[in-house]
């Protein structure tokens, strides 16, 4: 009987720590806004683009404009800082009036090693949170 008590504490213990909590809204403000950023990194400009609200509405002369700003924003900061080299979300704050709102601050490392935060406003659409 305690052989059978003991391995049923042991499944049970085992399926409870397997359970995995749906990450708070804060968590995910923070990783979405985190996959935009390390898209630059990347190279993948179309994806980072695709994360602004709106941007499947956009012109496409406009959103050739914000394609070669962004290929240019990348390349100054590749000449003056070594490029961007890594993003990592730091925090996220949700407004209390309008909870589809929020701001995500990531920590951004550069080629010659200086550091910049930034604050990306973000807002949800649909489940989905977007770049502001």
């Amino acid at each position: 009987m305690k052989k059978c008590f003991f391995f049923l504490l042991i499944v049970l213990g085992s399926v409870l720590s397997c359970k995995q909590e749906a990450p708070s809204a804060e968590d995910a403000v923070m990783q979405q806004a985190q996959q935009y950023y390390q898209s630059l990194l990347k190279g993948e400009y179309d994806a980072f683009l695709s994360g602004i609200d709106g941007a499947d509405s956009l012109p496409a002369d406009y959103r050739e404009q914000l394609m070669a700003n962004t290929c240019q924003f990348v390349d100054v900061q590749r000449q003056q800082r070594g490029g961007m080299v890594s993003v990592e979300a730091i925090r996220a704050v949700i407004d209390s009036a309008a909870t589809t709102h929020a701001d995500a601050f990531l920590l951004i490392c550069f080629g010659d090693s200086t550091r910049e935060e930034v604050v990306v406003p973000m807002v949800e659409r649909q489940g989905k949170w977007l770049m502001r």
